[in-house]
């Protein structure tokens, strides 16, 4: 049996494209979901629900992802355990993937690659995405895929989840690079911010929370990834690379300083993006 724990903060329409992944396959008796509805004010506890078994609902009113994880971990006793953000695709056939990976017994994490579906997104974000493939970070996928894998006793290199904007990065940084791996192969579809100020504020979040990692547990720097540095200066050695170059690094310094002046960050709610949060009618329960 693998777990599946999915925080929920008004989701309601995306939640069914991603539980119809799993809920419609023949060989969905071999997990068992749990989605923690935290402070919705929409319909999300309800469209969950229609899914059945082997979806159990929680609801909470604390509007916290890690709270809604700690919950999860609180109900469920079942390892491997993955950890699932609401708005990605992610087929059975690839959690499956990932738990035989762990089952190998020499990592303690592991993760997909993200897909990232630029469908309906602005150019400046085309643009912007076409660099981040190039960059190193888009090869690790706990932090980017919006899911990662733990077997028991890589859960048990940390307690609960502490409140933090930045869950992926902190459960990533418990791991040495050998104990942690993303699997070229397996992928999770990932729907960024459709325009660029939505993407710089979502990437003012990701700042705000590796700043708050950095300043909380500075012990965990020692297993940080490889910068993307020297990748981007390698880049700029290609003219036409640059109008691409430019959008990437304009995003990210704006970004930066806006997560540097932000005082009072909200792990939740702040700074979420809707724009990639796309109504769809596949995968909804009958």
């Amino acid at each position: 049996m693998i777990s599946i724990i999915v925080p929920a903060h008004n989701e309601s329409s995306v939640i069914a494209r991603l539980l119809g992944q799993w809920v419609s396959n023949a060989a969905s008796d071999q997990i068992g979901v749990v989605v923690v509805c935290n402070g919705c004010t929409d319909d999300t506890a309800n469209v969950a629900r229609r899914f059945g078994s082997p979806v159990q609902v929680v609801e909470t009113d604390t509007a916290r992802k890690t709270h809604a994880l700690n919950i999860g971990d609180q109900i469920s006793g079942v390892f491997p355990r993955m950890y699932a953000d609401a708005d990605i695709v992610l087929t059975l056939d690839a959690i499956q993937a990932l738990a035989r990976r762990l089952e190998k017994g020499d990592v303690l994490a592991v993760a997909p690659t993200a897909d990232i579906d630029l469908t309906d997104c602005s150019w400046l974000v085309r643009k912007y995405y076409a660099i981040w493939s190039r960059l190193p970070s888009s090869c690790e996928g706990i932090g980017g895929s919006g899911v990662y894998f733990l077997s028991e006793a890589g859960r048990r290199r940390f307690g609960q989840f502490p409140d933090v904007v930045a869950d992926d990065i902190y459960v990533r940084l418990q791991f040495k690079a050998e104990e942690r791996e993303t699997l070229p192969h397996v992928k999770s579809k990932v729907f960024p911010a459709r325009s660029i100020s939505k993407l710089i504020a979502v990437r003012s979040r990701a700042y705000a929370g590796v700043f708050e990692i950095t300043r909380r547990f500075p012990e965990l720097s020692v297993n940080r990834s490889e910068t993307n540095n020297r990748t981007l200066i390698r880049l700029f050695r290609e003219l036409r690379l640059w109008p691409g170059l430019l959008i990437y690094c304009y995003v990210n310094i704006r970004a930066r300083f806006r997560a540097v002046r932000s005082s009072n960050v909200q792990a939740a709610v702040w700074q979420r993006d809707d724009t990639s949060r796309r109504t769809l009618s596949a995968g909804s329960p009958s």
